[in-house]
């Protein structure tokens, strides 16, 4: 399912326009975003969203075979949860 399919099925099951329900779903990912940037975990029902942070680490070029220096970096993690974990061993 994309972003365009989700909009439509939440448009459909709750009786609003397409337009509210891109709104909407834009004002979740807005604020997942939001959170994430400020270095704060996003718990739903679906699962965790959190920051996980990489160390600087030296690479190598695949080609060459040279050591490559990798920066530090932040990336994020999603961690699903145990309803939708167990829903999905069901099937």
């Amino acid at each position: 399912m994309n972003q365009a399919e989700l909009i439509a099925q939440i448009a459909k099951k709750n009786k609003l326009s397409a337009r509210q329900a891109k709104d909407a779903v834009q004002a979740v990912l807005a604020a997942v975003e939001s959170a994430l940037v400020k270095g704060q975990s996003v718990r739903t029902t679906l699962g965790t969203f959190s920051i996980s942070k990489r160390g600087a680490r030296t690479g190598r070029n695949p080609q060459t075979g040279a050591p490559v220096a990798i920066k530090a970096s932040r990336g994020v993690r999603f961690k699903v949860s145990r309803t939708i974990k167990s829903a999905l061993n069901k099937r």
